[in-house]
């Protein structure tokens, strides 16, 4: 039974929730990341480097790439069926999307940062003294004399 109990402790921690929370966060930020990245970064770079970086590969063996000489067009599902490809496309998409997430994350924490210093700076207002310490200030104040 202490098995259990231990493990929901475990569970229930504050650091654990957290976690489990900011991970299906970060799933559905990656989905709009990959829109971002896939709607909106790549068709623009593709306009400047003429290329559609999802079909961008390498033939590995001679029946790949003789077939992609017939045919320059060539998709990159219909090379996959003749062969093994490279499909470097795919890794400039996903290296673009990192930078994109890394960049957005970097100023996300940036902003917290400055949010957290700016509250940390910011001195706290004198206390004004409750009845009892105005008593003791007053008998304090009479001792002296």
């Amino acid at each position: 039974m202490s098995f259990i109990k231990e493990f929901r402790e475990f569970a229930l921690k504050g650091n654990v929730i957290d976690l489990a929370v900011g991970v299906i966060i970060g799933a559905a930020f990656k989905t709009i990341v990959d829109a971002v990245v896939n709607d909106i970064a790549l068709p623009v770079v593709g306009i400047f480097f003429k290329a559609d970086f999802s079909n961008l590969y390498v033939g590995l063996n001679e029946e790949v790439r003789n077939a992609v000489t017939a045919n320059p067009k060539m998709s990159l599902a219909d090379a996959r069926k003749l062969g093994p490809v490279l499909a470097w496309g795919d890794f400039v998409s996903v290296g673009i999307n990192f930078l994109i997430l890394a960049i957005i994350i970097f100023l996300m924490v940036k902003a917290i940062n400055t949010l957290k210093r700016k509250h940390e700076e910011a001195p706290a207002p004198p206390a004004e003294p409750s009845s009892t310490d105005k008593l003791l200030m007053e008998i304090r104040d009479q001792l002296k004399k």
